[in-house]
């Protein structure tokens, strides 16, 4: 399942960057896509995981750059 997600104060593209890199290591992550110019994010993963790799997104998400914020 593919899920879309709007990002709020993403900084800058090197710091989407990091977030798409640690994402896409989390288990059960499928592909990922993290959007500076468009904040956004596309997670692709298995429905039956969703919500605790969700949970994990948003933790790397915060290590990555505390002021950004998913709007789930």
């Amino acid at each position: 399942m593919k899920k879309k997600y709007n990002l709020k104060n993403l900084d800058c593209g090197n710091c989407a960057a990091k977030m798409e890199t640690a994402i896409k290591k989390i288990d059960g992550v499928k592909d990922a896509n993290v959007s500076f110019m468009a904040q956004k994010m596309t997670i692709e993963a298995e429905d039956a995981d969703f919500e605790k790799i969700m949970k994990e997104v948003v933790a790397v998400c915060r290590r990555v750059e505390p002021d950004c914020t998913i709007l789930l």
